[in-house]
């Protein structure tokens, strides 16, 4: 195991904003940009240095910060192959696999694709933490814009088959209360669905985010993650179906919510 310090912060309306800091080597790194201001205040009020930016995907609200912090700190920044003409500050590209050193801080690069065809997840593997951008949300998932459900129930199944329980989830919005109220229309006699739900109310109510999850939680309460349940098979009036027909019903109800 790898001790780091993270910061998360909000970023434009809904947007989070996270930095990891490796205390022993002085790294730091971010994970998107939605705009440069909110990561300069934390790092002035830590005193932490930038030295690198992680990229998820090409969207606006992902990277419209992004030149503005390179200019001012000289951090590199590394994203997605399939970016590379999209987002022109980026200077090491990566795809689904690669193992990246941020000082002695390793990255996996786990391709999600769906959302958008370029995004990547991040794996902090030792650290015990990962950043799945707008592919897996606290109780929910990104819109299907780029990809087709059964790419987005694919890279789902990638981040649940590859990131222990355990993992500490940061992800790209606080989504999570309206993504609450949506699940309890497909798992609603979900136990833990149903505390859960209560414990997120109780945060917003007092402006607290309700992120980061973990995949353990994601796992026991997440609607686009059971679509195996009996349950919720049942609810759908689709016991046995295809598990990517599932995920892309889910994510019809979803969009209509």
């Amino acid at each position: 195991m790898i001790e780091v310090e993270v910061r998360q912060f909000v970023c434009l309306k809904d947007n989070f904003g996270v930095l990891v800091h490796h205390p022993d080597s002085g790294c730091t790194v971010a994970i998107d940009v939605p705009e440069a201001a909110p990561y300069l205040q934390v790092l002035e009020e830590t005193g932490w240095n930038l030295t690198d930016i992680l990229i998820t995907h090409h969207h606006w609200d992902h990277v419209g910060g992004l030149a503005e912090l390179v200019e001012k700190t000289g951090a590199k920044v590394t994203g997605p192959e399939r970016s590379r003409q999209h987002i022109t500050t980026m200077t090491r590209f990566v795809e689904d696999g690669d193992d990246i050193l941020i000082g002695p801080i390793a990255v996996k690069a786990i391709g999600t694709p769906g959302h958008t065809l370029d995004h990547i997840s991040w794996w902090f593997q030792e650290a015990g933490i990962a950043h799945t951008g707008d592919t897996l949300f606290a109780l929910g998932c990104g819109r299907v814009f780029e990809g087709d459900a059964e790419m987005m129930w694919a890279s789902l199944s990638h981040l649940a088959n590859t990131l222990p329980p355990e993992t500490t989830i940061y992800c790209g919005h606080e989504y999570t209360l309206s993504n609450a109220k949506f699940a309890l229309t497909i798992d609603p006699n979900n136990q833990a669905l149903q505390e859960r739900t209560k414990r997120i109310e109780a945060l917003r109510e007092v402006g607290r985010p309700t992120l980061p999850t973990s995949m353990a939680a994601e796992l026991s309460t997440n609607p686009f993650l059971r679509v195996r349940d009996p349950e919720v098979q049942k609810n759908l009036n689709m016991v046995n179906a295809e598990p990517a027909d599932i995920f892309a019903e889910i994510r019809r109800r979803k969009d209509n919510f």
